[in-house]
């Protein structure tokens, strides 16, 4: 997302968009949240990581070994995830996108 979204103002995450246009009645700011968080660790998983809701106004980022971050949003999930792992984290790796294709194929 870019800053321009601050410029004019819009308070809400641009991952609401959907929730807003496809579903006929709007679930509440907690259940979007939570289904956005259950969505982002599908892919978290796949590099070790772990996202929480952190009461309701940011979120816990954390390892297998125990290292975490407190961020205010997905995009400083990526940034947390990398200084973590040490490593980029790229969300949208061709590898990566194959071998979840390859999990959910299996499950």
């Amino acid at each position: 997302m870019c800053g321009l979204c601050g410029v004019l103002g819009n308070e809400g995450d641009w991952t609401d968009l959907p929730a807003m246009l496809f579903s006929g009645a709007r679930p509440t700011h907690r259940a979007q949240r939570l289904q956005r968080v259950r969505v982002v660790n599908v892919v978290l998983a796949q590099f070790g990581l772990d996202l929480a809701d952190w009461q309701g106004a940011t979120y816990q980022l954390s390892s297998r070994t125990g290292r975490s971050e407190v961020v205010d949003n997905f995009v400083q999930v990526w940034q947390a995830a990398e200084r973590i792992l040490g490593r980029a984290c790229d969300p949208l790796d061709l590898s990566l996108l194959a071998r979840m294709e390859q999990i959910e194929q299996m499950g």
